[in-house]
């Protein structure tokens, strides 16, 4: 049994983490500690940009730090559900059926490319995603935790691609782009690439999936004030009335909110929640469950642009250095 950890030292675990997978991806410590905050949150991820950008290798960074199980399963158009969740096949020599798991039974999945597979197939991950288990033909099997889904897509090209569904899409804590490094730190990929003199790169595991399970519990014991509360609720509220939102997000947009920004403080060495950390996951947290009026997308307005204008028009509450329960 693994010892119950405090925030903060659930937070020093993660920077952790964050250091070792450092070490291979250059330049992206933003973005990789809010990949991880939504690990600690117990979500699932998509990772959104171009080719090239260092999705997978994330992933697999982060699996290894983490000391995790870790599947890559390679979306296609012809991939079929049963080859996600696995399938019942028939064993001659016991005269039975027999049921062999497929790449979901992970602690980590990464769904490349997911929107390359048509949406029965898309869809085979949602009570995955959602409820941690799978059906197949009638049996339910559960899935061991830690559980995540991190999803790459590529937002630029459309063609023979399967946009993601609002509810799947909803099903995703929060959406993290990387972009393109500046010139030192490309330079600094090319230096480590021959530094290492071979093109697969390592880390070493820095914790084990009982901590990592011992981590998100301690996510339970960050205290979130009640005007931060009312100040993450009026957030998500902003967004359905917005004149330039068809559809704003739903009360799990809230949720998403209350667990990304409890991960965030955690990080940042705080065992409560301020207003800044709510600010710092609201774009990754609420932009890509925003659906945007049709008009508006031949003017490039972007729903992160929405979000951003939710949080200058929302006033934020003025919070003292301990929380207060009302």
């Amino acid at each position: 049994m693994t010892a119950a950890l405090s925030p903060v030292d659930a937070g020093q675990l993660g920077q952790r983490v964050l250091d070792e997978v450092s070490t291979v991806l250059v330049g992206k410590r933003g973005a990789l500690e809010m990949v991880l905050a939504g690990i600690l949150a117990g979500g699932n991820v998509l990772l959104e940009d171009m080719p090239g950008l260092g999705k997978t290798l994330a992933a697999r960074s982060f699996a290894q730090a983490l000391g995790i199980g870790f599947r890559r399963l390679q979306f296609t158009p012809d991939l079929l559900p049963a080859d996600v969740t696995g399938s019942f096949l028939y064993d001659q020599r016991n005269h039975d059926f027999v049921f062999r798991a497929g790449p979901v039974f992970t602690n980590l999945l990464l769904a490349d490319e997911i929107n390359r597979t048509p949406p029965k197939t898309q869809a085979a991950l949602l009570e995955a995603m959602q409820e941690k288990q799978v059906s197949v033909e009638g049996t339910t099997y559960r899935l061991e935790p830690p559980f995540h889904v991190l999803a790459t897509a590529n937002p630029i090209e459309y063609e023979g691609t399967y946009p993601l569904p609002e509810a799947q899409l909803d099903r995703f804590l929060l959406r993290v782009s990387f972009g393109y490094p500046t010139a030192e730190e490309e330079w600094e990929v090319l230096r480590r690439r021959m530094g290492r003199r071979r093109e697969e790169s390592e880390v070493a595991a820095v914790v084990d999936a009982p901590t990592l399970l011992a981590m998100q519990a301690a996510m339970e014991d960050v205290q979130v004030e009640s005007s931060v509360g009312g100040y993450i609720v009026s957030l998500t509220a902003a967004t359905r009335v917005h004149p330039h939102v068809l559809v704003g997000a739903s009360p799990r947009g809230s949720l998403a909110l209350l667990l990304l920004s409890r991960a965030w403080a955690a990080l940042s060495g705080r065992a409560y929640v301020v207003p800044e950390d709510v600010k710092a996951v609201a774009v990754p947290a609420l932009a890509h469950r925003i659906t945007l009026r049709p008009e508006l997308w031949l003017r490039r307005v972007e729903p992160g642009s929405v979000v951003a204008d939710v949080l200058e028009r929302t006033p934020v509450p003025a919070s003292g250095a301990l929380p207060r329960h009302s």
